[in-house]
């Protein structure tokens, strides 16, 4: 049996995660549980008319509605395994690019909505391609400054001109500030103080 990609390891924890804490578990998603955060995965493989409306928002009416009814016509143990038996045949040969990324930050939105989580040690294969795929360029348009990631053992990105902000944590935090998690990512900042409170705030990720 060849050994599971990093996606299909993180399909796995996440959907053992909805199994035990249930449908209802609240989510770092505002107004999603982890029902709504199932839905949302089956749909987005599953339904690809779904998709626009996940980043033109014209369309985001439609994307609630797929994934409202996904969410209220499949039971949840059902809702689980079809998370976890993972896209469609077609799809396959791309969800380690599609989907590592998004499977990881959807175990911590489960989990760190959760009481008294902390960090998990991440494997060095997963730590390396999350720090592979996370940049500075998307927060450096939010502000007037220099976004500068530090990252332990893997090094420093940056991307913007002139005064700087440094955030610095190991790849999955990173990964998750700048997905929009900012609140639960366990980073240093440092620099122009001004900037750091609105990068603190700002609307990142999709």
């Amino acid at each position: 049996m060849s050994t599971p990609t990093l996606a299909q390891q993180e399909r796995g924890h996440l959907c053992d995660l909805f199994v035990e804490l249930g449908p209802e578990a609240p989510t770092l998603c505002a107004g999603w549980d982890a029902a709504d955060l199932a839905a949302h995965l089956v749909a987005r493989e599953r339904r690809p008319d779904s998709g626009p409306g996940l980043v033109w928002p014209p369309l985001a009416g439609h994307t609630d509605r797929v994934r409202l009814s996904v969410r209220d016509r499949t039971p949840w143990p059902e809702l689980v395994e079809t998370v976890r038996r993972g896209p469609p045949l077609l799809l396959r040969p791309f969800d380690g690019p599609m989907n590592t990324i998004e499977l990881f930050i959807h175990i911590e939105d489960v989990r760190r909505a959760q009481a008294e989580w902390e960090p998990r040690p991440l494997p060095t294969e997963l730590a390396d391609a999350l720090w592979a795929r996370v940049g500075a360029g998307a927060m450096a348009k939010r502000i007037a400054g220099t976004v500068e990631l530090a990252s332990p053992g893997h090094g420093t990105k940056e991307s913007g001109s002139g005064p700087r902000v440094v955030i610095s944590g190991d790849p999955g935090e990173l990964t998750l500030f700048g997905a929009g998690r900012q609140s639960a990512a366990r980073v240093e900042m440092t620099g122009d103080t001004e900037l750091v409170a609105q990068l603190r705030t700002a609307s990142l990720g999709i």
